[in-house]
């Protein structure tokens, strides 16, 4: 027992000295025989930099007294019981972006992402997939100052404020021609040849704000703005989370990125090596249980070419990295 004891720590310290990337990384994860694989996402000779900068998650400000935190359920149709599993995909296929997996580009604009996706969703699901509007990163991003530092990361609970008090057009992603202000931000390449300069080798700033809607849009600015009628944040306890989502659809939540994240491909991702990286902003879609080991099911932002075609898992129930902890949302408003 002690020798075996022995071994292990002298791997556990091996492992730090492995670079993040390396294949000896990743055999080491898979040899602990944990709840997920892992496998390559990214370039070998990616840049640490590159991963520092798609950290777009500041620790927040206090929150101002109009930012209300969700905790008394009483509003909710649905009150229980919380079925095992449940997935926004299935529960609302009238509405395509719950489906949609974005890019952000090397930008760190994660916190405007999760925000912009959920919000879009929830559009859809409260209109009875009557309203489809894709809501543009790129607006948020680029004209609200106090949600932060555009793709030098920002602040998902002021992105919901923002959405309420001054309203959001809508855009496609990069190139799509699609909506008021499409992502402006190139995607890259994460580890295969391809049409897009490699992630690292990408250093965007942040787009300038305009409040215009591109020449081939014929809707105007004005018009095109879509408005939230609350924002708040989530009791940090699954259950209220699960509450959230079953009732009013997919959720922003953020966490703590760690380097054996980077590598995830499947299964039910828990940190088990490498140091921190930053905080990171994603989409919670639903819940399940795999293998006996509960889990949410989130959609990423790094494209498909990332985890398991943009997805991944995360342990239910424990505040893994931080993940029940800061949850955001808010309710759409009609015109």
């Amino acid at each position: 027992m002690h020798i075996l004891l022995l071994l292990a720590c002298a791997l556990t310290a091996l492992a730090t000295e492995y670079d993040p990337l390396s294949d000896e990384f990743i055999n080491y994860i898979n040899t602990l025989n944990t709840t997920w694989k892992a496998g390559r996402n990214f370039h070998r000779n990616t840049s640490p930099k590159f991963f520092q900068k798609i950290m777009g998650v500041h620790p927040s400000p206090p929150p101002s007294a109009k930012y209300l935190s969700r905790l008394d359920t009483s509003s909710y149709k649905i009150q229980g019981p919380i079925p095992d599993s449940f997935d926004s995909r299935t529960q609302w296929p009238d509405c395509p972006t719950i489906s949609e997996v974005d890019d952000q580009g090397a930008c760190g604009s994660c916190w405007a992402f999760g925000a912009i996706g959920a919000m879009s969703d929830r559009i859809c699901i409260h209109s009875n997939g009557s309203v489809n509007a894709r809501l543009s990163p790129q607006n948020l991003i680029s004209c609200c100052w106090s949600c932060g530092f555009g793709c030098n990361g920002g602040f998902p609970g002021a992105a919901w404020r923002y959405w309420v008090h001054k309203g959001l057009v809508t855009g496609g992603s990069y190139n799509s021609n699609q909506g008021c202000i499409p992502y402006g931000i190139q995607p890259c390449e994460h580890h295969v040849p391809g049409p897009h300069p490699q992630c690292d080798k990408e250093h965007p700033t942040t787009p300038k704000c305009i409040r215009q809607c591109q020449p081939s849009y014929s809707v105007s600015y004005t018009e095109d703005l879509h408005y939230g009628k609350s924002a708040y944040s989530i009791e940090g306890h699954p259950k209220a989370i699960q509450l959230e989502i079953l009732n009013n659809g997919p959720v922003e939540g953020t966490f703590s990125v760690y380097e054996d994240f980077l590598s995830y491909k499947k299964g039910v991702y828990q940190h088990v090596t490498g140091k921190g990286l930053g905080g990171h902003a994603i989409r919670i879609l639903g819940w399940g249980v795999e293998n006996g080991t509960p889990y949410w099911l989130i959609v990423n932002s790094w494209n498909t070419d990332w985890g398991d075609k943009g997805y991944f898992k995360i342990l239910r129930g424990k505040d893994e990295c931080g993940i029940e902890g800061s949850v955001s949302a808010g309710l759409p408003k009609y015109k």
